[in-house]
C-alpha cells in the first residue's frame, strides 16, 4: 500500500506567486492541478469569443480577458476560464494584478478532459461569486451552448440548448451570434 505525504494546502496568494514557466496550472481547493493545452478547434472557438466580445465591449468600461487572466473563486482556488469579462478593472492600478475576483461573464469551452470539472466544480464556484451574471459552456463537439444565468439573489436559470442559439448576455446588453462563436459563417 502506497503512502501519500501530507502537503500543506496553498492559498490563492501563494499560488499566484509561483512561476510555472511555460506550464499552466490551476489551484483547486488548495491543490495545484496541472493543465494540458487545448486542441486547434478549442483555441479557435476561444479566440472567436474573445474577438467578438472585445469589439462589442470597446468603450463600455468592461474588458474581455483570455485564459491568461486568473479568476479567484475563493481563498484556495484560482481558475483560468477560457474567456472572462470584468467591468471597472481598466485602470492602471490593475495593470500588474494576476487575478480578479469579480467576473461578470464567464465562457468555458468544453473538452473531453475538462467537461466534468467545468460543469460541476467550477460552475459551483462561479455561481458563488456575487458578481457573476452569466456562465456560458461552449460544447465544441456538437456546437451547442449551455447558458447559466442569474435570475435573482439566489436563483439561476440553466438551459442546455439542443439547437444552435445565440449567446444573450443581458447584463452587458449584447448578443454573440452562434455562427460567430463557432466561426462556421
Amino acid at each position: 500500500m502506497a503512502t501519500h505525504p501530507d502537503y500543506p494546502l496553498l492559498t490563492a496568494e501563494e499560488f499566484l506567486d509561483i512561476d510555472f514557466g511555460e506550464r499552466k496550472a490551476e489551484l483547486d481547493d488548495g491543490v495545484i492541478r496541472m493543465m494540458a493545452g487545448g486542441t486547434a478547434r478549442h483555441a479557435a472557438v476561444q479566440a472567436n469569443i474573445l474577438i467578438a466580445l472585445a469589439r462589442r465591449l470597446r468603450g463600455t468600461g468592461c474588458t474581455a480577458y483570455s485564459a491568461d487572466m486568473a479568476t479567484r473563486t475563493h481563498g484556495r482556488s484560482i481558475r483560468y476560464p477560457d474567456v472572462t469579462v470584468y467591468c471597472g478593472r481598466n485602470g492602471p492600478e490593475n495593470d500588474e494584478l494576476k487575478a480578479f475576483d469579480d467576473p461578470r461573464i464567464i465562457f468555458e469551452v468544453l473538452s473531453a478532459g475538462t467537461a466534468r470539472t467545468d460543469l460541476r466544480v467550477k460552475l459551483d464556484e462561479y455561481k458563488a461569486l456575487p458578481s457573476v451574471d452569466t456562465v456560458v459552456f461552449v460544447d465544441i463537439a456538437i456546437e451547442r451552448l449551455r447558458i447559466v444565468q442569474r435570475t435573482g439573489p439566489n436563483g439561476w436559470s440553466d438551459v442546455g440548448h439542443d439547437l444552435p442559439v445565440d449567446a444573450h448576455l443581458p447584463s452587458l446588453n449584447l448578443i454573440i451570434p452562434h455562427g460567430e462563436i463557432f466561426g462556421r459563417n
